[in-house]
């Protein structure tokens, strides 16, 4: 089963916009938990204004709402924690290579997805030009080795994670009903019931930080919430249209829309080892997404 070009660009698309907001959040150097609180409960207020005029989603589909929120939420926390204990270059390309790999592997005993051997290893290639990178140019020899396991630990777990919602999430506008409005009504309930849950706990933990820091830079916890929730929304509808490890694939080309981001908007070197795992990531979408191979 091929992703149809139209849901394909969609895709990246929505993987261009999961670049944006990342690089938005990263800009910010006061309060990244505050903003990224924000940024989610603006999904809460998108979810919220568009409820009213979409029908009920199927009862079958709410199991997989809760387990997606549950699972988001337990995503939020091993980030943070991969995050607290290492770097963003080191945590990242962890987490978000695994998740298509992880898919690819479950989708056909859970869902009855069977891939074909050339879409197996498209999402290898895909994974792995991933990790390639967004690794560091230059090496960094940690430290303290305790806390290097550390984040690795936490950034397999968020990877575990990503495979998770994207598992639940696709189950979930699958089973929500027959067309385009239900497939929405679910996202919709899925911005409104995942998202102020960081934003209270940035609350809780630093009341005067976040409110100070809310009076200066809200804006940009909304102009992120507004990209993100639009790119997610994107993804998961692609869920519906699409096997789950090619979307999952596709959407995370984010890596790439943010290395680039970085070399032509930041200045960041881009270097050899990075043109050739970007070759290698366009050799797995056309892999992925390309005739039956003889």
């Amino acid at each position: 089963m091929v992703v149809e070009p139209l849901v394909v660009g969609l895709l990246l698309a929505a993987a261009l916009m999961h670049a944006t907001w990342n690089a938005l959040l990263k800009a910010d150097r006061s309060d990244r938990l505050a903003t990224f609180g924000v940024i989610m409960t603006t999904g809460t207020v998108m979810g919220l204004l568009a409820v009213p005029f979409l029908p009920p989603i199927a009862f079958g589909a709410w199991k997989y709402l809760a387990i997606s929120v549950i699972v988001h939420v337990a995503y939020y926390t091993f980030l943070l924690k991969a995050y607290s204990y290492g770097d963003l270059s080191h945590t990242y390309p962890i987490a978000r290579g695994m998740g298509p790999l992880l898919v690819a592997l479950v989708s056909g005993q859970l869902i009855g997805e069977h891939l074909r051997v050339q879409d197996i290893v498209g999402v290898a290639l895909l994974s792995a030009g991933l990790v390639a990178l967004a690794i560091p140019l230059k090496s960094v020899i940690p430290r303290q080795g305790a806390r290097h396991g550390l984040a690795t630990l936490f950034a397999v777990l968020t990877g575990f994670t990503i495979a998770g919602y994207i598992v639940s999430d696709g189950l979930g506008v699958r089973a929500a009903g027959p067309d385009t409005a239900h497939r929405l009504a679910y996202i919709a309930w899925l911005c409104v019931l995942e998202g102020p849950w960081l934003l209270v706990f940035a609350v809780i933990v630093r009341p005067g930080t976040v409110r100070s820091h809310l009076r200066r830079n809200w804006w940009r916890g909304v102009v992120g919430g507004l990209i993100a929730n639009t790119g997610y929304g994107i993804a998961i509808y692609g869920l519906a249209l699409g096997p789950m490890a090619h979307v999952a694939a596709l959407r995370e080309t984010s890596v790439l829309f943010g290395a680039l981001m970085g070399t032509l908007l930041l200045g960041e070197p881009f270097g050899v080892r990075r043109v050739v795992a970007a070759a290698v990531i366009v050799c797995g979408l056309l892999l992925m997404n390309g005739p039956q191979l003889l």
